[in-house]
């Protein structure tokens, strides 16, 4: 893969440790939720509570979105709700139906709010990026040191917590892509009419570079959404088994 577009491998090689780490962490809440209550209804309130920061902003991004675009607007919600498929959906914005890349623009909006977030609150204010090259260069003493320090901040829980629901839930929903296919097909073809008419090293020259600068940025993003991801996984992974041999109870979802 040629060096300005090794974007590509960052992104997916990011991309799909956040996917398992974030369902695996969303699936331990919501069983540790139903081994304490023992009431589906109550473990899925206690869920949306929890994880209530993240959906305000995935849901009224869209909102935000449709109406910057002039699109027209209906029910707004966050309550939770089971969906038949097994799923639970926690919220949802009614829009108009409108051309294919309005609607992708209004998909694409919580990724878009909660990336600029999750990469403020973990760059900045958690400065995991900092803590890594640390690790990296300094050795482990000096970044247990620096965690230390970091964590004794008083408003390093709260940005934690931010970050990590931001980042569990702002990649786009089923429904949230449905505009991504044609938007993809028209993008692949304009760029193979390109090709064909001999604009590619042209576009190698002056479009790769940026478009790769914007590859390692997402890649980024999904890197620090991973790393709050299973920062946090094995005492979440504890506390379930914990509770499971207490109660002695197993849970299925």
């Amino acid at each position: 893969m040629p060096a300005n577009l090794d974007g590509v491998f960052w992104l997916v090689l990011s991309l799909a440790p956040l996917l398992v780490l974030q369902r695996a962490l969303q699936r331990e809440v919501q069983t540790i939720f139903l081994l304490v209550t023992r009431r589906e209804d109550i473990s899925i309130t206690l869920f949306s509570v929890l994880f209530f920061p993240g959906v305000l902003l995935h849901e009224g991004s869209h909102f935000v979105m449709a109406r910057v675009m002039g699109v027209r607007t209906g029910r707004f919600s966050l309550i939770p709700r089971p969906t038949g498929d097994g799923k639970l959906q926690l919220g949802f914005v009614e829009t108009a139906s409108v051309d294919w890349f309005r609607d992708a623009l209004i998909g694409m909006a919580p990724f878009l709010a909660g990336g600029l977030f999750v990469a403020f609150a973990g760059l900045r204010q958690l400065q995991l990026l900092m803590l890594g090259q640390v690790l990296w260069f300094e050795g482990p003493q000096v970044f247990s040191q620096s965690l230390s320090l970091l964590i004794a901040r008083p408003d390093f829980w709260l940005w934690f917590y931010l970050a990590l629901v931001v980042s569990s839930t702002m990649l786009p929903s089923e429904s949230d892509r449905r505009a991504w296919l044609p938007l993809g097909f028209i993008l692949a073809g304009l760029t193979g009419l390109a090709l064909f008419l001999g604009a590619g090293p042209w576009m190698l020259e002056n479009l790769a570079r940026p478009f790769n600068q914007v590859l390692h940025a997402i890649a980024m993003v999904f890197t620090v959404s991973a790393v709050l991801h299973l920062s946090l996984l094995p005492f979440i992974w504890l506390v379930r088994r914990l509770l499971s041999r207490l109660l002695g109870l197993e849970v299925m979802i």
